[in-house]
């Protein structure tokens, strides 16, 4: 089987299981006990949270606060953040963005849309125009999740606080970090990760804060996480989520650069007559999207499956979404009937590229058939 769908979850790294597996088994204790075992895992999950972050950003600056996911850290960042006036985002968020958005006008906050260019970033000059003395938040979207386009979030958020010095600014960082090569800038506020998406397990996240900024939890009980996130931390999960981490940090260059060779053959072997190319040139090489021309992205998504290749028609978060058409592709400027087609194939380290290859070949050859077969 040949896995290409990284941007919706990784493998988890078995070195990185292999090192958490005494939280599991023998360190297995509540973090917020009395007793000296306890205590003493409270002290080791002091220094992961401090190393994770020292991966990202300066913890002399910033904070660290772990959760579930990283859909729970961009719902604590939002609703903490965005609590008056108007609150600006982008045709291009994750929906675990976009969709607070509903709930902010039940709350009686304006949202403000800034649109998206054709190569999926934000329209920086419509997303200036929208702030204004009563925005709260902006929140824009680090790494494109669906086709991979990078904004450039340190200087969007340094342009947003010329504006508005009080307006807070997020990203969701979710398919940025441990991916893209990147430092927090002072002038982000809220930045959120997840550890499924870097060969970390699933039910682990983190919103990194500005440590002087005061935010509300969105879980209260025991007090844990500063008291910012109650409930008893899942230490193997975190340690996991440190390990691996650290491994995709140690190689984050050559990880890069191998991404761009395996986004580059995949490019170079779809054949042009049955496939478009949606993800810009200078998009995530992890992330590339296409069109499948006039054959339905899920009708080859369960096509290909068959024969052995596991891909993508978009945001796996998305699936449950009745609508036909992904939102964020007709918000670069794709027609309904391209939209249609769209595929999502994403790349990690472990792949190869005789993988990335033979996906190609498969696309190539069911599309193909699915063509004759229609006409």
């Amino acid at each position: 089987m040949i896995y290409l769908d990284n941007a919706a979850t990784t493998k988890p790294d078995i070195r990185c299981l292999n090192l958490a597996e005494q939280y599991l088994i023998e360190n297995y204790y509540n973090p917020s006990a009395l007793y000296a075992e306890g205590y003493n895992l409270h002290k080791q999950l002091v220094k992961t949270r401090s190393d994770i972050l020292n991966l990202i950003a300066n913890d002399w600056d910033y904070q660290l606060v772990f959760t579930s996911c990283g859909t729970e850290a961009d719902n604590q960042a939002l609703f903490c953040g965005g609590k008056r006036g108007n609150v600006v985002t982008t045709a291009g968020e994750h929906s675990a963005v976009f969709n607070c958005a509903s709930e902010f006008k039940e709350r009686g906050i304006e949202v403000r849309v800034a649109p998206l260019n054709d190569d999926g970033k934000v329209n920086i000059q419509s997303l200036l125009g929208m702030i204004d003395d009563r925005t709260s938040l902006v929140s824009v979207i680090h790494v494109n999740n669906e086709t991979g386009a990078i904004n450039d979030v340190n200087g969007i958020a340094q342009a947003v606080k010329a504006i508005n010095s009080r307006a807070l600014f997020h990203s969701d960082g979710v398919q940025a970090f441990g991916k893209i090569p990147f430092k927090m800038s002072a002038d982000v506020d809220l930045y959120s990760v997840s550890a499924h998406k870097i060969n970390g397990v699933k039910g682990c996240g983190a919103l990194i804060k500005r440590k002087n900024l005061i935010i509300k939890p969105l879980i209260c009980g025991g007090g844990q996480e500063n008291g910012l996130r109650s409930g008893t931390e899942n230490v193997f999960a975190i340690k996991a989520f440190e390990y691996a981490a650290k491994s995709k940090y140690e190689n984050i260059q050559l990880n890069y650069k191998f991404a761009q060779t395996l986004n580059a053959a995949m490019r170079e072997k779809l054949d042009g007559q049955f496939f478009d190319i949606i993800s810009p040139a200078d998009a995530s090489p992890y992330i590339l999207s296409v069109a499948a021309k006039g054959v339905r992205g899920e009708i080859i998504l369960h096509e290909v499956n068959d024969k052995g290749l596991i891909i993508g028609t978009g945001s796996a978060c998305s699936s449950n979404d009745k609508k036909r058409y992904s939102r964020v592709i007709l918000a670069c400027g794709i027609d309904e009937e391209r939209a249609d087609g769209v595929l999502r194939i994403s790349f990690s380290a472990e792949n190869t590229v005789e993988e990335v290859e033979e996906a190609a070949n498969i696309l190539n050859e069911t599309v193909k058939m699915r063509k004759e077969i229609m006409e």
